[in-house]
This record gives C-alpha cells, sequence and structure tokens, in this order.
C-alpha cells in the first residue's frame, strides 16, 4: 500500500477528517477504480472508515450492505452489484472490493464492521417493488431517468407525498421517501437536475453520518466529489468544514469505457446512446491539469499541506461521465481550480478500459 507515492502525507491529512470523497474523471477507467479499491482498504484498515458509500442506488444498495456483511451465498457478489442499476459500477474491479470488503468482515462484530451504502435517489425499482400495487402511478419511477417526465411534475410529486404519510413501518418510511426523492428528480426540468440530484446526494451523506462516529468513504464522480457550488462537495464542505476532505482523480492518456451520444438538440434516433464503447484519448495538452501532474508518475498530492504554486489558477481538466459526446469528447475539457476544488490530487498516467462482468 505504501507503494503509491504521497499515501503517507495523505493519511497525516485525515487528522478530524470524517468524509473523503474519492473522485474519478471518468467512470470507465480501471485504474481509478483499482486506486479507489486501494484507498478505501486504506481507510478501513488504518483510520477505522465504517461505511463505503457510493454513486449508486440508495434503494438496492441494503442488497449490497447485506452481501458484504456476510449474508446471502458467496458469489452472490455480482447479481448484487448489478441490482444497483448502474453499468459503471459492473465491473470486475468494484466486484473485487465488495470481495473484499465481505472478507474484511468475515468474523467481526456489526459494529466493527464495513457496511455499504448507495447515495444516489436514481434506478428506485427496489422501493417500487416493495410497496406493490400501493405505488400506483409511482411504478413509471422505477426505470424512469432524470428529468424525463416533466410534464407529469405535479401527479407523480403529490402521489409520492401521499403514499408517504402517515407510515411508520422503518422500511415503508425509507421506501416512501426514496420515490419522494425520485419523482422530484425524474419530473425536475434537465437545466435543473444536476443541482437537485447533488443536493439529495449530499442528504444522503448527512444521513451516514447521523449514524455512525466513524468516517466514511465516499465513491462519486470529480463533479460531484468536488468543492463547487450547487454541487455535492461544496455542499459538504459548508456544512461539515475540514471534516470533509475531497479528492479529484486525473489520468494523462488511454482509454475508457462511457456511452456515445450526438450531441446538440437532434431527434430520438440521434439522441440514443450507443452501446458501452472503449473511447481513447491522448496526452493531456500543454498547460492543463493532467499535464501539471504527469511529472511524477502514479502518486496522491496533498494539497492542505503543501499547496501547489498553480493551485489557484483555472487549469483545463477532462470530464467524463457515463455518456460522452460523439465525435467531440476527445476535446472535452472543464474549467478547474484544484486548490479550490479539491484537498488532495491523485494521478495515474494510463487509463485502461474498466472490465464489464
Amino acid at each position: 500500500m505504501d507503494g503509491l507515492r504521497g499515501l503517507r502525507e495523505f493519511g497525516a491529512a485525515l487528522a478530524g477528517v470524517r468524509l473523503v470523497g474519492l473522485g474519478e474523471s471518468t467512470h470507465g477507467t480501471a485504474e481509478f477504480f483499482r486506486l479507489k479499491h486501494r484507498l478505501v482498504r486504506y481507510l478501513v484498515t488504518e483510520h477505522g472508515f465504517r461505511t463505503f458509500a457510493m454513486e449508486a442506488s440508495a434503494s438496492a444498495a441494503p442488497a449490497v450492505d447485506a452481501y458484504v456483511r456476510g449474508r446471502g451465498e458467496p458469489g452472490d457478489g455480482a447479481a448484487v452489484l448489478g441490482g444497483l442499476g448502474f453499468w459503471t459500477w459492473r465491473t470486475r474491479e468494484v466486484l473485487d472490493l465488495l470481495e473484499w470488503l465481505r472478507a474484511y468482515n468475515r468474523g467481526r462484530s456489526p459494529a466493527e464492521q464495513v457496511g455499504f451504502a448507495g447515495i444516489d435517489p436514481q434506478r428506485c425499482g427496489v422501493s417500487v417493488a416493495h410497496f406493490g400495487d400501493r405505488a400506483g402511478a409511482l411504478a413509471v419511477l422505477a426505470d424512469a431517468q432524470p428529468g424525463s417526465l416533466p410534464e407529469r411534475r405535479a401527479e407523480l410529486t403529490e402521489a409520492a407525498r401521499a403514499l408517504a404519510e402517515g407510515l411508520f413501518d422503518p422500511e415503508d418510511v425509507r421506501h416512501a421517501r426514496m420515490l419522494v426523492r425520485v419523482a422530484d428528480v425524474v419530473t425536475r426540468p434537465r437545466q435543473e437536475l444536476f443541482g437537485v440530484r447533488d443536493g439529495y446526494m449530499a442528504d444522503a451523506v448527512d444521513e451516514l453520518l447521523a449514524t455512525t462516529d466513524a468516517g466514511v468513504a465516499l465513491w462519486a464522480h470529480n463533479g460531484h466529489v468536488a468543492v463547487r457550488d450547487g454541487v455535492m462537495g461544496g455542499l459538504l464542505r459548508e456544512r461539515h468544514g475540514s471534516a470533509y476532505y475531497a479528492l479529484g482523480l486525473f489520468f494523462g492518456e488511454g482509454a475508457f469505457r462511457a456511452r456515445r451520444m450526438w450531441p446538440g438538440p437532434w431527434g430520438p434516433r440521434l439522441r440514443r446512446p450507443s452501446p458501452v464503447a472503449v473511447n481513447r484519448v491522448g496526452p493531456p495538452p500543454p498547460g492543463s491539469l493532467e499535464a501539471r501532474l504527469a511529472d511524477r508518475g502514479e502518486h496522491l498530492r496533498d494539497l492542505r499541506a503543501a499547496p501547489e504554486p498553480w493551485g489557484g489558477e483555472s487549469l483545463g481538466s477532462r470530464s467524463y461521465g457515463a455518456y460522452v459526446s460523439r465525435g467531440f469528447y476527445r476535446r472535452n475539457v472543464m474549467p478547474t481550480v484544484p486548490g479550490e476544488e479539491y484537498d488532495g490530487l491523485a494521478y495515474v498516467p494510463v487509463s485502461t478500459p474498466s472490465t464489464p462482468l
């Protein structure tokens, strides 16, 4: 574990930290996933963290939590991982982390075990199924995409609130709360989606922190963990101050997995995403954040104790989610002020595609 340059400095920076955001500039880089596996292991074994939270379905996450705590049959990890509903996480690298958590938890008391939590108000099929026929019109939420049903906003948000009224069973309450959040997200105008979804994810993290005195390791995209106004990382910094540590992950060149879409207001045929594809990019352009990080190979930099002279500059950096713009993604950069948006930076020289299950 100490073979990663900068890890000890990173560990020293965690005094007083209860929440570490582990970012990634793509959702399809094997090296990011393996690095985050190493960091989660480090946070658990060296710093006593006891919750692993992920940008994944809060509705379906209890099945994963049960698996890593030793319930269910060995080998069921791929099935519960698939139940989260995100192709991005159905990979060998993420499964390896779940299997490590299950092995770590074996023989430990519940208080000593590491739990799993989802924080994303998407993919709520488990919550819809929990209510069965009582879900009524809310059944459409099981597979609805964020921002896909704005014309049904009044109907669905009211139905979700009505379902949540008068419930006492904790599982009923949990699933109803989930449907209220999902109804809001899928019926919002698209221009409001990012902030609304991030607000709910920040609320979910707060709910986790309220249940434990131990640390929480949080896996999400750089765009969510960064300390920016209106996104999850910014909200967590406002609420928890320096107890939140944002670590951004970046890469030099190589390939990653993502679906491709044509950019622009085209018709349904052209808006339809491709199957998950391997996308390739060359070396980082001069002056970019990745170019500044390329001098040390794979490493971590703690910016709290050792700020970089360029930390206050606005630098271009790569950012790819589950989708990329077909034909244009190689030029996709976003302005980043690293010293303001991150407490630490991690860099891998070469990205290779994550391994689908």
